[in-house]
């Protein structure tokens, strides 16, 4: 089975921070028409555009107030249009944040569903009796919401609770009742009909809900993952939906699955005889190192070897059955070369990730800034944070100084891939001419896109390197499709296998500064492909890791 999204190279777009056009501190519509031929330049073929529809931004636009409107930050209907004439002239394919689980609490369909028990859009909504304990009125269940406090808000209209797994102002959809999936199949077509080419869908996996009796992980307040999350119907749904809207397309789909998915989980969201989605991005490759546990960055390790776990896992997995896309994040988790690479060996380590990722089987999406090593802003004040869940969590811990507190958010915050793009080194890095609704990280004067163009040894060209490589046809039948083995089980290094009927190719990667060896003793090595030094040194087959390097070798196919 061949797809026209498995040899796509994807770039996930998150537009209040891409490029700003108008002068409003905010990315928007016509800043990504204005980047595309950037885009053209790195090799990317999709780009996955996060929403911008009509909001009132209390979750950055997942919290839709009309799924058939332009925000006005972003623009207009015309300019997306715009949009997508230009993407097709340039070969380059769209996708689009679809969310699923729930609107916000300004859209109309809650307007009308809070207003009376009687509306015929009440059961758009989940909405359930509260309990009274002891005289006190309470939530329906002690279920917790993901951003912190009950997953239920109370609303007097009509004295009832709506539930909202997200923020207070994100209801959740009640997909049990049919007119609301015809509801959002009719969202999506809408879209497709325009000219795009597929979703990421938000929250897949929550789109059920267990009855609604309290969780026994604790008697306080508990996020318990199993009261909303993969259950038995959201399946049933998937199919209903793929039938009825994405197959008439040929629509990419792409689940974000994560919390207590487990691959046997998102082999049934996403195997090619699933008949649901695509492809399911998964996290488990995202926290490989003792982040949550260190006092100072000056501390922060990976965890090299469960991070070979995570991928050989998800590689074999899919192997024969299914297809998975190569991110190494997303708008939610924290920036790459802060997670995963070295300061000290800036670009070494910034390539090498993008080999180590990327020339294995599966579609890229690159995160916009990945390509130039964009890092982390180092937030030092409560006033610098943006999003929602950031600041609950701010206000959720007690017991430690302003500095600790600052600390511990600033460790997983979502606002960290969300900084501006950094272009140039002119004010607020070339993103706009206003200041940004976001802080732009101190460091754009040395970490931009110019600079990076400027720089044939850049992180950026090796990123276009290893895309070239996916497309050349001396090599992507083997690097898209090809089978996947690893190699090593040290601590440090980390090579696999790719292989087809035809080629035999190696990769080799040092995690660390240290020197490391190699042995290709059991290859017979025909050409060097792709390294991030200038040179490779390789004698009597062992090959000499420098600080992070990584190799690309073809060899002789054993007979």
């Amino acid at each position: 089975m061949k797809k026209w999204w498995m040899e796509a190279v994807g770039y996930q777009i998150y537009p209040k921070s891409f490029y700003d056009t108008n002068g409003d501190g905010i990315g928007d519509l016509n800043g990504i028409t204005n980047k595309l031929e950037y885009l053209k330049k790195l090799g990317i073929t999709l780009i996955w555009i996060g929403p911008f529809y009509d909001s009132p931004m209390d979750d950055n636009g997942y919290d839709v107030r009309d799924f058939f409107s332009v925000a006005k930050e972003f623009g207009t209907l015309d300019d997306f249009k715009k949009l997508v004439a230009k993407a097709k002239k340039l070969d380059i394919k769209i996708i689009l944040d679809f969310v699923l689980n729930h609107t916000s609490d300004e859209h109309q369909w809650f307007i009308e569903s809070k207003s009376s028990i009687n509306n015929p859009k009440r059961d758009y909504y989940i909405w359930q009796k509260g309990k009274n304990v002891d005289g006190k009125k309470m939530p329906p269940t002690n279920w917790a919401s993901f951003f912190g406090g009950s997953a239920w808000k109370y609303d007097q209209t009509t004295d009832m609770y709506y539930m909202k797994i997200f923020s207070d102002k994100m209801p959740d959809l009640n997909w049990a009742n049919k007119k609301v999936r015809e509801e959002m199949a009719s969202v999506g077509k809408w879209w497709l009909n325009l000219g795009i080419d597929g979703f990421r869908i938000d929250a897949v996996s929550h789109l059920d809900r267990a009855p609604f009796e309290d969780s026994l992980l604790d008697t306080k307040t508990v996020l318990d993952w199993n009261k909303f999350s993969n259950l038995p119907r959201v399946h049933n749904y998937l199919k209903e939906m793929n039938n009825d809207l994405f197959k008439k397309y040929d629509a990419l789909t792409i689940g974000e699955v994560g919390g207590a998915a487990s691959i046997d989980s998102a082999i049934e969201y996403s195997a090619f005889e699933s008949n649901e989605l695509s492809m399911v991005f998964n996290f488990d490759h995202n926290w490989c190192n003792n982040l949550h546990d260190i006092d100072n960055y000056n501390d922060l390790k990976t965890n090299v070897k469960a991070l070979k776990t995570v991928f050989t896992k998800w590689q074999t997995a899919f192997e024969k059955i299914g297809w998975i896309p190569l991110n190494w994040l997303n708008h939610d988790q924290p920036r790459l070369m802060s997670q995963y690479g070295d300061s000290d060996y800036f670009k070494e380590s910034g390539k090498m990730l993008a080999s180590v990722r990327y020339l294995m089987r599966g579609t890229p999406f690159i995160f916009q800034g990945e390509e130039i090593g964009m890092t982390n802003y180092p937030f030092k004040e409560y006033n610098e944070f943006r999003d929602v869940s950031s600041k609950n969590y701010y206000h959720s811990i007690e017991g430690i100084n302003e500095e600790e507190r600052i600390f511990q958010v600033r460790k997983t915050s979502r606002d960290h891939p969300r900084t501006p793009m950094q272009w140039n080194t002119s004010k607020y890095a070339g993103f706009s001419t206003k200041e940004p609704w976001i802080n732009v990280n101190p460091n754009y004067l040395e970490i931009n896109v110019e600079k990076c163009l400027n720089d044939y040894d850049s992180i950026w060209y090796h990123y276009q390197r290893i895309i070239d490589l996916r497309s050349n046809p001396l090599y992507k039948d083997v690097i898209v499709y090809g089978t996947f083995e690893e190699l090593d089980s040290r601590d440090n290094v980390y090579a696999y296998k790719r292989e087809n009927a035809n080629k035999c190719m190696i990769v080799v990667s040092s995690f660390t500064k240290e020197k490391e060896e190699y042995n290709l003793k059991n290859y017979e090595i025909k050409e060097v492909i792709l390294s991030n030094y200038q040179d490779i040194k390789i004698q009597n087959n062992i090959i000499e890791l420098r600080p992070y390097e990584s190799v690309l070798v073809e060899v002789m196919k054993n007979e």
